[in-house]
């Protein structure tokens, strides 16, 4: 076992995997893998986005220009222009300012500011997502008023303009880019009550900038409403690159573990279990600042090697006294990390490193290992259900996300075998090994689940979930939870593409029904104890890591026996 030294990373074996900060020694620093991915998702989708407001800006001054609603929009200008008084126009003076450049620019540079100087830790991610979503939406109306020429309304213009077009509303835009986006954040980091309220009067305004904009004579409706898709498109696309790995779901109305059974533990030692091929030395700073600000000053941060993953550093973390272990890695060190820690009572603290992390996204973690880490310590210890798993050449293990045989276990083990296109794209490596995993065989299985009469199937995949959420929020099995003493099993065998498409169909809308053999629809069926049998050897994955081929797979669950740091939630 490596030996533990305190505030500094264990040495490790010779044949070892090398920190990643001695690996990158003596040649150039590279941008980010993340930051790469992310910006080129952004200016991929960017374009898009500029072609599809161009065109349709071209249908709306070309062939559309004749057809409604466009005939009825010099009435609408008309009418609003009948309408004008004193106080309205000076309303409408007022919710135009709210979308002047001036303003966008102040409140953005306002909010991101204050996005990094007022929280404990500084919200980068958010406040890069609020000013690259003002910025993107701005760019890309420059291009669409190069693009697309159309004339202002033929009414009193209550206010002077460039010479640009009246398609889209760029005063609508960017009041929908900033205060939408300050909507998006108040959603999804204030705690009130009240947050909602606010969000809906964030979302408000953008409304204000559209209908002053249109009272004062400055654009047609279908330019308002082009502004507003506009700026949400925007949001949308940046929000997608560096908001999508946020928080996604969390268990609700989960036990927590008896203040008697933890008093005495929490105030202890800290054992950090670390992959140090993907944690270097300024992100163990940035962890060893989280865990000060929470009181725990001198972690022990313990190296994982290439032939143990997590399972001996856990164990000698628990050896040694540990209070509390946090576990930064993949999908895999979580796993083998709560294997050991199974009926210990030991709490668990999550930061993902890996590609998958579907145990932090389930827990609704954010995925910045500094933000779960201080997410976790700011919850409280829950008591989560684990899996038992065993098969032929299977020794018994456990695991806390998932287990599957066939079609899924195909994909992880292709995408394990190439490895360079899991490190350069991350999950969806995964998705691109779909077709190959496809080309293979059907197989046939037996199930006898808790006990009753074996259950004959033909399937394409076999699932067993105690969490339901994959990447991007999906929920495979809409109602699998890990604190429900139970397991939840999903048999896929679609027919065809047609079948394929009615079995994504039931997923994504989680339309649940008794699905009958040999009818190709998705069977959902819940258990404690599972006993699966396989005509041929097939392959099997745990916790998104593929563990060999094999006939016979058994599944038990043992409730609540991993206790876990989660984030507090309201409303």
């Amino acid at each position: 076992m490596p030996t533990a030294v305190p505030e500094r990373s264990a040495g490790l074996p010779e044949d070892g995997p090398r920190p990643a900060k001695a690996a990158a020694a003596g040649r150039p620093r590279e941008m980010p893998r993340g930051v790469a991915r992310a910006a080129a998702s952004i200016g991929a989708l960017a374009v898009c986005q500029a072609v599809l407001m161009i065109g349709v800006g071209f249908l709306i001054t070309g062939p559309a220009r004749h057809l409604w609603p466009m005939t009825a929009e010099d009435g609408v200008d008309r009418g609003l222009e009948r309408l004008r008084t004193s106080t309205l126009t000076t309303l409408s003076s007022i919710g135009s300012e709210l979308g002047n450049t001036g303003t966008v620019i102040g409140v953005t540079l306002a909010a991101c500011l204050a996005l990094i100087l007022i929280p404990r830790l500084p919200m980068w991610r958010q406040a890069s997502f609020l000013a690259l979503g003002v910025a993107l939406q701005s760019l890309v109306f420059l291009v669409i008023t190069i693009a697309v020429d159309r004339q202002r309304p033929d009414v009193h213009r209550l206010d002077g303009s460039l010479p640009t077009s009246s398609y889209t509303s760029g005063h609508t835009g960017a009041a929908t880019a900033v205060y939408g986006g300050l909507a998006v954040l108040v959603l999804s980091r204030v705690r009130s009550p009240w947050r909602r309220v606010l969000a809906a009067l964030l979302l408000l305004l953008p409304v204000i900038v559209g209908v002053s904009r249109l009272y004062r004579g400055m654009h047609h409706p279908t330019d308002v409403l082009g502004g507003m898709v506009n700026g949400a498109l925007a949001l949308l696309i940046v929000g997608h690159a560096l908001l999508r790995d946020g928080r996604v779901s969390a268990p609700s109305a989960l036990p927590v573990v008896p203040e008697a059974a933890r008093a005495e533990r929490l105030p202890g030692r800290v054992a950090v279990v670390v992959n140090p091929t993907t944690v270097d030395e300024s992100a163990r700073d940035e962890l060893r600042r989280v865990l000060a600000q929470h009181g725990h000053h001198e972690p022990v941060f313990i190296e994982t090697t290439a032939a143990d993953p997590g399972g001996g550093q856990t164990a000698q973390a628990l050896d040694e006294g540990a209070a509390l272990v946090v576990v930064c890695g993949g999908d895999g060190t979580v796993r083998a990390a709560a294997d050991r820690l199974a009926g210990s009572g030991v709490p668990l603290a999550v930061v993902p490193c890996g590609t998958g992390n579907l145990l932090a996204r389930n827990l609704g973690l954010p995925l910045s290992p500094a933000e779960a880490l201080d997410a976790a310590l700011g919850g409280a210890p829950h008591a989560l259900d684990l899996a038992r798993v065993e098969g032929d050449g299977l020794p018994a293990t456990h695991f806390a996300v998932m287990s599957g045989v066939g079609l899924d276990a195909a994909m992880m083990k292709y995408a394990e075998d190439h490895d360079r296109a899991k490190s350069l794209l991350g999950w969806p490596a995964y998705v691109l090994a779909a077709p190959k995993a496809m080309r293979g065989p059907r197989m046939r299985l037996s199930v006898r689940l808790d006990g009753a009469a074996p259950l004959r199937r033909t399937a394409r995949m076999a699932l067993v979930g105690n969490t339901g959420a994959l990447q991007g929020g999906l929920r495979l099995i809409p109602d699998a939870r890990p604190d429900d003493g139970v397991l939840d099993l999903l048999i896929l065998d679609p027919r065809g593409p047609g079948g394929w498409l009615r079995t994504l169909g039931t997923l994504l809308l989680h339309r649940k029904r008794d699905a009958q053999e040999g009818d190709g629809q998705p069977e959902f069926r819940t258990f404690r104890r599972a006993e699966f049998t396989f005509d041929a050897p097939q392959p099997r994955e745990i916790d998104g890591d593929p563990v060999g081929s094999g006939r016979r797979l058994t599944v038990e669950v043992r409730p609540g026996a991993l206790t876990v740091l989660v984030p507090d939630r309201e409303g």
